[in-house]
């Protein structure tokens, strides 16, 4: 049933942005879904319910919220820019949005390696950047001045999605606080900090999920080394 409740979010997300052409609206009922996605795994160990078919579905529900409401958004929030311009065959980029998450749903279902982490930017992060903008009070300023490199980051972020990057653990090591045990989080929420204070705005949810995937390129180049 929690499941499904993210899965109705999506849905309604997706009714808002295009039916109606209420990206703000869609941009929370977006987080909604996505605190359904966060306690129905956790509900099911804690009730000792998980079971195959409850993976599926909710890879299924977060198809469409993380999937196809982002790109509803972003294609209410650019059509416009883009249509004036005469580009208006880059909207189809937005298209590519849920075809990447759906894929990447599927690769990590059937994938062991990501059982306790991830490899490549998951979906609902990936939707975040996209609440982040539409909730912003920048955002018809921005996706009118930047629709171009607004584009290029959704690419990007589809890339992302179905990339072997390997993304750091947020979670703290509490039996060692130590700046060394911990150093990439203490960074990761240091300069988290110093984006919302510098922000106060919506839009910093956007920025920090681009700092976690810029730190995560770093880290992963520091181990490599």
């Amino acid at each position: 049933m929690i499941t499904l409740c993210n899965l109705a979010c999506g849905v309604l997300s997706v009714l808002a942005a295009i039916g109606y052409g209420f990206p703000t609206q869609a941009a929370l009922l977006i987080c909604m879904g996505i605190l359904f996605d966060f306690f129905d795994g956790m509900s099911a160990r804690q009730l000792g319910v998980s079971s195959p078919m409850g993976k599926e579905l909710d890879s299924l529900a977060d198809v469409v919220t993380s999937g196809v409401a982002p790109a509803a958004i972003l294609f209410e929030l650019t059509y416009n820019q883009l249509f004036d311009n005469g580009s208006w065959w880059l909207s189809i980029a937005f298209l590519f949005i849920p075809l990447f998450a759906a894929y990447r749903l599927a690769k990590f279902n059937i994938d062991p390696r990501q059982s306790h982490s991830f490899l490549g930017l998951p979906v609902p992060s990936q939707a975040l950047v996209w609440v982040g903008l539409a909730l912003s009070q920048w955002s018809n300023t921005v996706c009118g001045s930047w629709v171009g490199a607004i584009v290029l980051v959704s690419l990007l972020l589809d890339v992302l999605m179905v990339s072997e990057l390997p993304l750091f653990s947020l979670k703290f090591n509490f039996k060692d606080l130590s700046w060394k045990a911990n150093s990439v989080q203490y960074i990761f929420l240091i300069v988290c900090a110093v984006i919302i204070a510098i922000l106060r705005d919506w839009i910093a949810i956007s920025v920090i999920i681009l700092w976690y995937i810029i730190l995560s390129l770093f880290t992963q180049r520091r181990h490599a080394e």
